[in-house]
């Protein structure tokens, strides 16, 4: 299995490769050379099997023969231990022909920990072999530091340096990142927004001798595998619900729309799925993209939903390079002038072929506090703004075929001030995180200046 950048201007690397790098070189993102499939037997096979069978079936396809199956099976069981539930990722109905998927049940009580938990070892199996230690750089609007923290922490091949906009997250996400006392981690609150982050991130991926000296990495969504990861929840939420025999569809509550563009992976894979709702919140990039054919950069806006306020999301150029039939220089031209301009029209064959799959629906602030009262006063379940923002999206698309599985992304006690304010009800955190609060933080403030980080890394992983 090869991969190669979305824009054209990297040699092909190999899995491996693939997933120390992160991002790719030419500063495009990684994606297979051609989508490993499976047949319908071997998806209806999945029905009832360990969770942690189907990620190194699903993984293992994306791996080919650069990682041992049996080593693969058992860093999928170690990973999967750390969850509280014994399904990994349980479905819990919410009415007829509606579902929720909770991907919250891992150490940080967040979707990221799906991915997170076996990426980690998959850095710890590779590393170790090649005697080598790298530095891991993430930008996180909220959830993906607090994962990547807790999956690495006092590992001994890689150092992680995480960014987060400083007073845009949740106290309980900044938390599960900053109470580290591992050496190998640093925290840093940067004074803007997500995006500010991301884009010095993917700055410094293209910086050769910063590379070079610390040997960097990435962990976001960028990076392949943590989409090849995600793509197993596709499969177990289908097969549950009776795929491949009929089709399954899903609402998924997107920010860098690597979840969403998980599900692409799984339809290229051969899952059936009818329809993938991507709901956003008021920093509608995405759901605007889709409606109406312009990509277009606005202002970051706070909201309830935090890890969802982004104005520029990644994983969108891995979906392009494939609505414009793979064509690397059109790609590059267009993310490039985005980087620049802000803004792309999608070129009209390349929207069709997206409309295929993806719908677009924003959910405005009052919309998602009312839908989580509305959830818990009509099923019992308490759940997060994010959930929430899933959950009424698909309420406005009626027309999506159903069954429809709407993917929590994180546990209501994450977000307990808006939680409470729309239910009257506090969530708990799970007794392992109860004395969270009481923790002490360790974290450094740095402005959103690219030089200034860079050096920062350099230190810390040179230290």
């Amino acid at each position: 299995m090869r991969y190669v950048s979305t824009r054209g201007q990297a040699p092909s690397v190999g899995f491996v490769d693939a997933v120390l790098a992160g991002l790719a070189p030419d500063g495009g993102l990684y994606v297979p050379e051609a989508w490993p499939t499976f047949t319908q037997e071997q998806i209806a096979g999945f029905a009832g099997r360990p969770y942690a069978e189907v990620a190194a079936a699903v993984i293992g396809a994306f791996a080919g023969d650069e990682i041992d199956p049996a080593d693969l099976l058992e860093m999928c069981r170690e990973a999967y231990a750390t969850f509280s539930h014994p399904a990994v990722v349980p479905i819990v109905q919410l009415g007829p022909d509606a579902f929720v998927a909770e991907l919250f049940h891992g150490p940080s009580l967040a979707f990221k920990d799906v991915a997170m938990q076996i990426l980690a070892r998959l850095y710890d199996h590779i590393l170790g072999g090649q005697s080598r230690t790298q530095t891991i750089l993430c930008a996180t609007s909220g959830d993906t530091g607090g994962a990547a923290v807790e999956a690495f922490r006092g590992r001994r091949n890689v150092k992680v340096v995480a960014l987060f906009p400083e007073g845009r997250i949740s106290e309980v996400q900044r938390r599960f990142m900053t109470t580290a006392e591992e050496a190998n981690v640093a925290c840093v609150a940067v004074n803007g927004t997500f995006d500010d982050c991301q884009a010095i991130v993917k700055q410094a991926f293209q910086d050769k001798v910063l590379r070079q000296a610390v040997d960097l990495s990435g962990v976001n969504s960028i990076n392949f595998a943590r989409i090849a990861a995600q793509a197993v929840y596709y499969f177990t939420s289908a097969v549950a619900l009776g795929a491949p025999h009929r089709p399954v569809s899903f609402c998924v509550p997107s920010g860098n729309f690597g979840d969403a563009f998980a599900g692409y992976v799984a339809s290229r894979m051969g899952l059936p799925i009818a329809r993938i709702v991507v709901a956003t919140n008021a920093n509608d990039i995405l759901a605007q993209a889709f409606e109406s054919g312009r990509y277009e950069r606005g202002v970051v806006k706070p909201t309830v939903s935090p890890a969802m306020d982004i104005q520029a999301a990644s994983n969108f150029e891995r979906l392009y390079f494939e609505g414009v039939r793979r064509e690397p220089l059109e790609t590059a031209r267009a993310f490039e002038g985005f980087q620049a301009a802000g803004v792309i029209d999608i070129p009209p064959s390349a929207l069709t072929a997206m409309r295929e799959l993806f719908r677009g629906v924003s959910v405005g602030e009052d919309e998602t506090l009312r839908t989580i009262l509305a959830t818990l006063n009509e099923t019992g379940e308490l759940i997060d703004p994010h959930t929430a923002v899933g959950v009424a999206a698909l309420k406005r698309s009626p027309d999506t075929p159903g069954p429809v599985v709407v993917l929590s992304t994180a546990h209501a006690a994450k977000f307990p001030d808006d939680v409470a304010k729309a239910s009257g009800v506090t969530p708990s955190l799970p007794r392992y995180a109860t004395d969270l609060a009481a923790r002490p933080e360790r974290f450094e403030r740095l402005p959103p200046e690219t030089e200034t980080i860079k050096a920062y890394v350099r230190a810390f992983a040179e230290a």
